[in-house]
């Protein structure tokens, strides 16, 4: 598919005002909702009758979801405009919740180049439309076992890997990043991206080692470590089925024209659900494979400057859908349909 250049260029002069991150935004959303989801881990752990601990629960999946997701602005920020704003997020979330930004930074933008998006290149694509149907649950139900995999990432396999070379080596290259692609080895780092990364691999497995440490001598209760495990594996399933819907997953290894990579993305702007279950922008995911610089906060103005300029019959308006049912709807269909042509 050839690029569509009016719609690129229509996009590129509408938004040149919406560049820039708005730190009065960014730091009371992210840490606000970290606080809110803290505060209502607690309540679950704390709280006598099991109504209430739903609720709390509820509460902490979606505000510690949308704090956890700020990972993926993170790897997009010209962070001399928003100074500190990465180590604060590591500090207070990515590093207790076991997922430092280095387990993103680096792996999220290879999604972003031109000539690796859907192709063996990229960590973060999977044809799933063309793949088997039972591929879809076993993708969705796998990200169950996060809590899981963690602890033993970093508390077990991390440490362990510093003194056995070749673990080190599987350990950096497959479980070290937030990635998809069963195909994908990832770098080992460089310079000073690779001093962030020991620190914040030292600051998690501090985390997953005292985890271990305290529920193996009962200083952690057995019950609070179940309900935070159960809350960080509500946070994964709500992330793996934005994840399901956040492109149609249709190519099949080809690189992609800046166009095709927007057509195979999807918008869901219209309605509250969306804004939960795609929080920080991400229900503008077409959009922000369109402009992947803009600040999340801007995407909704983009949005709805770049409908008004185009039209309902444009480029654009054919990555828009209404509701997360119908693109899993879709989803699941096709990977019915090419089982029966099988």
């Amino acid at each position: 598919m050839a690029d569509d250049r009016d719609l690129l260029r229509t996009a590129a002069e509408l938004t040149r005002d919406l560049q820039r991150p708005d730190p009065w935004i960014y730091w009371p959303d992210c840490f606000g909702s970290a606080a809110v989801g803290y505060a209502a881990v607690a309540g679950a752990i704390m709280a006598h009758s099991p109504w209430l601990a739903l609720g709390c629960g509820v509460i902490a999946v979606l505000a510690l979801y949308r704090a956890t997701l700020f990972i993926h602005e993170i790897t997009h920020l010209n962070h001399a405009l928003l100074p500190g704003f990465r180590l604060m997020w590591n500090l207070l979330i990515g590093v207790p919740t076991m997922l430092p930004s280095f387990m993103y930074e680096g792996i999220h933008t290879q999604h972003h180049t031109r000539t690796k998006y859907g192709t063996a290149e990229d960590p973060e694509y999977l044809a799933l439309a063309l793949m088997k149907p039972w591929s879809l649950p076993l993708f969705f139900f796998v990200s169950v076992l996060m809590p899981v995999g963690l602890i033993l990432r970093f508390g077990v396999l991390g440490p362990v890997s510093i003194v056995i070379a070749p673990l080190r080596r599987v350990v950096i290259e497959r479980l070290s990043g937030l990635q998809m692609n069963p195909d994908y080895r990832r770098r080992p780092p460089e310079g000073a991206f690779a001093r962030q990364w020991f620190w914040e691999e030292l600051g998690a497995s501090l985390v997953a080692v005292t985890i271990i440490a305290t529920a193996v001598t009962g200083l952690l209760p057995l019950h609070a470590l179940m309900v935070y495990m159960l809350i960080i594996s509500g946070v994964a399933l709500l992330n793996q089925a934005r994840t399901l819907v956040a492109h149609r997953w249709e190519n099949e290894g080809d690189p992609l024209t800046v166009t095709a990579q927007f057509l195979d993305s999807t918008n869901v702007p219209h309605g509250l659900l969306p804004q939960l279950w795609a929080p920080v922008g991400l229900r503008f995911h077409a959009l922000h494979h369109l402009l992947p610089s803009l600040p999340y906060h801007a995407l909704a103005t983009a949005h709805a400057r770049i409908v008004a300029a185009t039209g309902s019959d444009s480029t654009y308006a054919r990555a828009n859908y209404p509701t997360l049912r119908g693109l899993l709807a879709r989803l699941i269909a096709s990977t019915m349909t090419r089982e029966m042509a099988n």
